[in-house]
């Protein structure tokens, strides 16, 4: 039974290989085959499932790789989020064959895709963190060719800061686990905690999670390492788009939550610097998709804010301690809820897509206004992701904004942690808002263009049978979420919670009380305010003819290009240049500056007595040579050097 869990992560490595080699065959059998390959995966985690429910306690262990081996395990979180992983890459397979019939590399996207989903897997099941990186770093690799797919320059750009963020952040997470491990003598989960507790006086453990923090947060989305999101998923194909904000940023949140938990639990420092970072993350993203402009973009700024929403939530089950039953139900439904919303709302925007070829909003304006199913599943991601009553996004934030106004009587902070409150209901409103946007501008207003209107009027059928039923079946799964969640969102919460540590709640939860629902309703007021006031007011042409949508946001606020891309192109290189430089130049700037003092007074003997001369001073002759042989030494030296840090990091990597 074991043997399940690396069959579940390498399974759909094997099948990537298979789509390629039916691939070869035909289109329809190497879409036949990644079909397959998923339904098995999916089939096969509906089995693990089971046996998790049934007490069952699984656990892998492949001691002959890096020394300490890798580790696999299933809990109720692990398997919850194994299930998703595989529903979506079963639900974007399916529908990827429509949306990619007339792309080219059609082999090369589904082997990735499939790779990718493997990875995915073996992070969730991950049961060490050295596990957690391989299999971290393997996702990152291969989901950069689904980012780069189209192969035009906006995206070959996207893919730079997508590779060039998981690489850096791949290396400072690799050096955290170097010094975590140097102190806890193991990379296990479990242990993590007990082993560290009495050790997190010491900076060096600090400095450890602040590094691994960053690896996550970079695949998170966590600001200021946010960077690739709002670009990759406008130029990556649709369904790739639903995976990247879906599912790989729940990968990065999945190693924040066991940095969190399982070494900061009840590290108030810690939980502070959490909570900054997620509300600069929920409003920056907020923002950025209030003044957006393009479909994709405007969710995938959303997913950052989102992003922010749950870390927001993972701190404030730092600050509750022994009563954050609360905060952690929240953080783990609102995980759930954004990958199944994100999964919807992508693929509807993958139909506006595929159908027009088009993002701009001001160019599909208009396009949805007679297409009955399509409003409709885009009306209920929009509501869900916005927080409205009735669907599922209101049930996981309505948990974390109860936990924070839990905590505000419990500290004296009171003040701050009630601005945080209020930040969060604002932010909420700013979802509303963009949400709205998207819709009215899809469904309910014309285009401008009274032609490209009548166009879009007559065309009936914008997606076939089988893309129908995909998307209605993602827009179920949120329906039931939350129309009955003392039911469903709460055995879903009940399953997860043991792995963030989560306490059993001291009272039910009732979600649609006045209270909660008053709360939740500020929210979509303030939404209301922003949208008529901000977007129509402010960020709309006023034209009586030509209305259109404006770009607002300055070109030149752009983090990547104001600060990261400068830095990397050019102030390091400078630096380090400059330094290879100094070196170079300072033996033979040591040996003149010796010749002329030092060396100045010292005689050189004559071995003929015969020729007895006066002794003379060193030459710049005779010191070229002497130069010459200390910058010879020092290269190799260095090279030396070089060669050294290799065979320390191989060592290293051998003796975990």
């Amino acid at each position: 039974m074991n043997m399940l869990l690396p069959i579940a992560a390498f399974w759909p490595m094997a099948g990537a290989l298979l789509c390629v080699l039916a691939g070869r065959k035909s289109d329809k059998m190497k879409f036949m085959t990644a079909d397959a390959v998923m339904v098995i995966e999916f089939g096969l985690m509906l089995f693990l499932l089971v046996q998790v429910m049934e007490g069952n306690a699984l656990s892998f262990q492949m001691s002959a790789a890096f020394g300490s081996g890798l580790h696999l395990k299933l809990d109720g979180f692990r398997m919850t989020y194994g299930l998703i992983a595989a529903f979506m890459w079963l639900m974007t397979t399916i529908f990827t064959e429509e949306y990619l019939h007339h792309y080219g590399n059609k082999s090369r996207y589904l082997a990735f895709t499939l790779a990718t989903c493997g990875a995915t897997v073996g992070v969730f099941f991950s049961a060490d963190l050295l596990t957690t990186f391989v299999f971290f770093e393997i996702m990152s690799f291969t989901s950069y060719v689904m980012v780069i797919h189209d192969q035009n320059k906006e995206a070959l750009r996207a893919g730079e800061t997508y590779i060039a963020v998981a690489v850096i952040g791949g290396l400072a997470m690799l050096m955290g686990l170097f010094i975590l491990y140097r102190y806890a003598f193991t990379l296990e989960m479990s242990q993590l905690f007990h082993l560290l507790e009495h050790e997190l006086d010491n900076p060096m453990i600090w400095i450890a999670g602040v590094l691994i923090l960053c690896g996550f947060g970079a695949k998170a989305g966590l600001y200021p390492l946010h960077i690739w999101l709002p670009k990759a998923h406008p130029v990556a194909p649709a369904p790739a788009s639903a995976l990247l904000s879906g599912i790989l940023t729940k990968a990065g949140v999945f190693g924040m939550i066991v940095i969190t938990m399982e070494v900061f639990r009840e590290e108030a420092a810690w939980g502070a610097l959490l909570l900054g970072l997620g509300v600069v993350t929920m409003v920056l993203g907020a923002v950025l998709a209030v003044f957006s402009n393009n479909l994709k973009r405007t969710l995938a700024c959303s997913s950052m804010s989102q992003i922010g929403f749950i870390t927001v939530g993972l701190a404030m089950c730092v600050f509750l301690g022994h009563h954050n039953a609360l905060a952690v139900r929240g953080t783990v439904l609102h995980m759930v809820n954004h990958s199944l919303i994100k999964l919807l709302l992508f693929m509807c925007a993958g139909v506006i897509y595929m159908n027009l070829h088009e993002l701009d909003l001001n160019k599909i304006r208009g396009f949805g206004r007679n297409k009955t199913l399509l409003k409709v599943l885009f009306l209920i991601g929009a509501l869900s992701i916005s927080g409205v009553p009735l669907f599922s996004g209101y049930v996981s934030k309505t948990l974390i904004h109860e936990s924070i106004l839990e905590y505000i009587p419990m500290t004296s902070a009171a003040g701050l942690f009630s601005l945080v409150e209020t930040i969060f209901v604002i932010a909420g409103g700013l979802t509303f808002s963009y949400m709205t946007k998207l819709f009215v501008c899809i469904f309910v207003e014309k285009n401008s263009d009274t032609a490209l209107q009548k166009k879009y009027d007559d065309k009936k059928n914008v997606m076939n049978t089988v893309s129908s039923i995909v998307l209605v079946v993602c827009a179920l799964v949120l329906i039931v979420l939350g129309v009955i969640p003392n039911i469903s969102a709460d055995a879903v919460a009940d399953f997860m919670q043991s792995f963030l540590h989560g306490h059993a709640p001291e009272h039910a939860v009732h979600y649609f009380s006045s209270v909660n629902l008053i709360g939740g309703g500020k929210s979509l007021l303030i939404g209301a305010f922003v949208y008529v006031f901000v977007i129509r007011g402010l960020l709309m042409s006023h034209a009586e003819k030509n209305s259109e949508y404006l770009q607002r946001w300055p070109n030149w606020l752009d983090l990547e290009n104001l600060l990261y891309r400068p830095l990397i192109q050019h102030v390091i290189p400078f630096v380090m240049a400059f330094i290879c430089r100094l070196f170079s130049e300072l033996p033979e700037t040591l040996m003149k500056l010796l010749n002329h003092t030092v060396l100045k007074k010292t005689k050189i003997e004559v071995r003929n007595p015969e020729d007895f001369k006066p002794a003379s001073l060193v030459s710049d002759a005779q010191l070229s040579p002497m130069v010459s042989g200390i910058e010879s030494s020092l290269s190799f030296s260095l090279l030396l050097f070089g060669l050294g840090v290799v065979l320390a990091m191989i060592y290293m990597l051998s003796s975990f």
